[in-house]
């Protein structure tokens, strides 16, 4: 009996031991965009090769919005976001007092998919996709041949980003005009995943994503050339996403810049400035890896130099700017 008690204490104290050990590994706390996810997720995993289990990275899914929640309320250490930080955002960390650091990382494609079976659309148009997702839209225009006659007599079935995601907030304000603007009678989803699923399974289906999912998926997914309006640099053209239309600004409006944020006090821990800094360094070799479009070297440069000289803030005002060029972008980064 009292080998069994000895024995007993021996492994509990054990288990606290291991316990202990675990508990005193720093955690690097990740939130926000599924769309600066899959970029993240291998800065992570990287990072946590090079330190040799020292670190520990965790990276969630909330969506851009639900990130900031959490970001404003000290919760998180990093925030991905597909979109600048908005103006109710910035109240919520000021109140908080929240500081931080604001790194553009990439530039994202939204891309409109639709069924590989779908034989009647070639490219659509900015008017038609605001006609179908305008909030106006919800319950009467339910079937493809109410945007085009020629099209089928068939309900159309949408998916589209959950009203947490900054890839909704993007698409609404640059198809319909105004951010959260949108029909309410559709598939809606912070995981992108749940969208590939839905219109790949789906002849009549159409939605809207990130690059990086389309390019994981081009099997099971046509992705739609734009045809961007009258101020598209190349007007009643159907443009299709890549690298290069994303990078010289042809891809209108659905290209974007997307960031990381960072918690001023956080950096103050040296793993999140080591993280911050491997993040910036490697980008340019992870980015294109992810599937997104990397910024030009200068751009992590600014991005450093935003870092060693203490920079915090934005450089967009709490606004969400449509069609931003990769050198619109890096002059706003000079005057941050």
């Amino acid at each position: 009996m009292r080998l069994a008690i000895q024995l007993s204490i021996v492994l509990i104290s054990l288990s606290f031991t291991g316990f202990s050990a675990e508990a005193s590994i720093p955690v690097i706390k990740i939130d926000g965009s599924s769309t600066v996810f899959p970029i993240t997720e291998a800065m992570a995993e990287e990072f946590q090769r090079a330190e040799k289990g020292k670190v520990r990275v965790t990276v969630g899914i909330s969506g851009t919005g639900g990130g900031f929640k959490k970001f404003c309320r000290g919760e998180t250490d990093v925030q991905d976001a597909s979109r600048p930080i908005t103006e109710s955002e910035l109240k919520n960390c000021r109140k908080a007092k929240i500081q931080f650091f604001e790194f553009p990382v990439a530039y994202d494609a939204t891309v409109v998919v639709v069924n590989p079976q779908n034989d009647w659309l070639k490219s659509i148009t900015v008017d038609e996709l605001k006609k179908i997702w305008e909030p106006g839209a919800q319950g009467k225009i339910t079937k493809w041949n109410q945007i085009n006659k020629a099209w089928p007599d068939k309900p159309i079935s949408l998916y589209g980003a959950g009203a947490d995601s900054g890839t909704f907030d993007y698409f609404t304000k640059a198809i319909v005009g105004k951010e959260k603007s949108s029909r309410g009678d559709y598939t809606a989803s912070e995981d992108d995943n749940t969208l590939v699923q839905g219109v790949a399974s789906d002849k009549y289906a159409l939605g809207y994503l990130p690059y990086a999912y389309y390019a994981e998926n081009t099997q099971r997914l046509k992705a739609l050339p734009i045809v961007g309006g009258k101020k598209a640099p190349k007007k009643m053209t159907a443009i299709m996403p890549s690298k290069e239309t994303v990078e010289d600004g042809t891809y209108y409006p659905l290209s974007r810049p997307i960031f990381i944020y960072v918690s001023k006090k956080s950096m103050d821990r040296p793993e999140i400035k080591k993280f911050t800094e491997f993040y910036i360094g490697q980008a340019a070799t992870l980015v294109p890896e992810a599937k997104y479009v990397a910024l030009p070297a200068k751009a992590y440069t600014m991005a450093k130099e935003h870092l060693d000289n203490n920079k915090v803030g934005t450089a967009f005002g709490g606004h969400v700017p449509v069609g931003l060029k990769v050198e619109e972008l890096l002059k706003k980064e000079k005057v941050h």
